[in-house]
């Protein structure tokens, strides 16, 4: 089964869609008129159920098939918000709001779950309900956390899960996806150095939290190669430092450097934390000084249940004529949130030669529309089929 022709009939009017969300971006929580535009849709296609508010600003939509003789229920997920970036594409439908831009392509996941939304409750070919999940927040605010926080899960009694993401670099409307771990949990961390200023000139009447940072640096650095098992994923960034000095004669007081951990389990995830303490902690009291921590926990690590993912690859390769193994990803997806919950899968949808995700000259591919619209409707139509 390629694209489904309604589908590919309907590519232009999806389109329209798409780009006119690009031009409008907003951001973690705030995307009101996203989420009105989404329920004004979906309001149209005659939904059986359309809630907003779920998740602060996420909104659900209820599809109902012909038949429902199993009591089957699977929700699809789009993620909804922008990012805090200033647009470089010079597009003619190019954000009109200084500062924010959809540069992860979520305009793009949300016109396709549209889409499909759309020919699902024209054609309702399936036994069973589909939940349709319009998610706000993903770029670091947890909102797939907050709609299952808010009971989105039980108050619909979703079964299964799917979500989708775009991936530049391969080939619009082909597919790839993994089972088991995918994504990586993704974690922050603080360390503030104290040590005793001074004028640069005597160093030997001060502790210098400068030098003391950077044996921090360098030492936490073995957390990934000495304390992890070689085989496995970890990543441990210092990716700013910050003094609290800026003169070049001063030893400053203190030091405070900001960085990320990335993680494939939950054995490495507190490993990290725990060797990451003790070195910053230990390393600074070796010089003298003194290190306070804060490490801050974020998205979990996203985990594809084995049969959903052979199931989407199935459905994938009906729809592409192939479905790839994807890479491990060390960025973060909070629908790992939303996997914890119920069984589910993940995959990727190629958006050809494109700038990368989160670069201000990033554009969802809008060839990639039938293929990813097809997909989800097929995953409906084929894990409920029509009595």
């Amino acid at each position: 089964m390629p694209v489904k022709n309604r589908l590919a009939e309907l590519h232009h009017e999806i389109t329209e869609w798409r780009r006119d969300l690009h031009e409008h971006p907003e951001i973690l929580f705030e995307t009101h008129r996203t989420a009105a535009v989404v329920a004004e849709k979906l309001e149209s296609f005659g939904c059986d159920e359309i809630v907003t508010g779920i998740g602060r600003t996420g909104v659900v939509g209820v599809i109902k098939g012909k038949t429902d003789t199993k009591g089957m229920v699977v929700g699809l997920r789009a993620d909804m918000d922008a990012l805090p970036i200033l647009e470089a594409t010079g597009l003619p439908y190019a954000s009109k709001t200084e500062g924010a831009m959809h540069a992860c392509g979520h305009d793009g996941h949300t016109a396709m779950l549209l889409g499909a939304a759309k020919y699902l409750a024209e054609t309702r070919n399936f036994d069973g309900t589909v939940v349709v999940i319009f998610q706000p927040a993903e770029e670091g605010g947890g909102g797939g956390r907050e709609m299952c926080a808010d009971g989105m899960m039980d108050r619909w009694n979703i079964q299964e899960v799917y979500g989708m993401h775009n991936w530049p670099g391969v080939p619009a409307g082909s597919f790839a996806i993994r089972p088991g771990a995918f994504f990586a949990a993704t974690d922050q961390f603080k360390i503030v150095v104290e040590g005793r200023g001074g004028h640069a000139a005597k160093p030997h009447e001060t502790i210098d939290p400068v030098v003391t940072s950077a044996q921090i640096i360098t030492a936490l650095q073995s957390i990934a190669s000495r304390n992890a098992d070689p085989v496995e994923q970890i990543v441990v960034s210092v990716t700013s430092v910050e003094s609290s000095s800026t003169a070049f004669n001063v030893i400053p007081q203190r030091v405070t450097l900001k960085g990320t951990v990335r993680t494939m389990s939950r054995h490495n995830r507190d490993l990290a934390e725990d060797r990451l303490s003790k070195i910053a902690d230990l390393t600074a009291a070796a010089m003298g000084a003194k290190a306070e921590v804060n490490y801050y926990r974020g998205y979990p690590v996203m985990v594809n249940h084995e049969e959903q993912t052979a199931f989407a690859a199935e459905v994938a390769t009906s729809v592409s004529g192939a479905c790839a193994e994807a890479p491990l990803v060390m960025g973060g997806e909070d629908f790992a949130y939303m996997l914890e919950e119920r069984p589910g899968a993940y995959i990727l949808v190629g958006n050809g030669d494109t700038a990368m995700v989160h670069h201000p000259e990033y554009n969802f591919n809008d060839e990639a529309i039938p293929a990813g619209c097809s997909w989800w409707a097929e995953i409906v139509e084929r894990r409920m089929p029509a009595a």
